[in-house]
């Protein structure tokens, strides 16, 4: 099973997002939070970009 590219990173930002989130509400550290806002979402866009690039040679 081959593992379409983009997907890792993609993943990995949203669990990283999700985590910012989770600590902002909490409010703990709020600039690590938002630090780890925009870096999970800085990783799910660049996974959507290369599994979109890469989507035609799936098939």
């Amino acid at each position: 099973m081959k593992i379409q590219e983009g997907l890792i990173p993609t993943v990995l930002g949203t669990a990283v997002t999700a985590t910012g989130t989770v600590l902002k509400k909490k409010d703990i550290k709020p600039m690590v939070a938002a630090g780890m806002i925009g870096f999970g979402l800085a990783h799910v866009v660049l996974g959507a970009i290369d599994m979109m690039d890469n989507r035609n040679d799936m098939w």
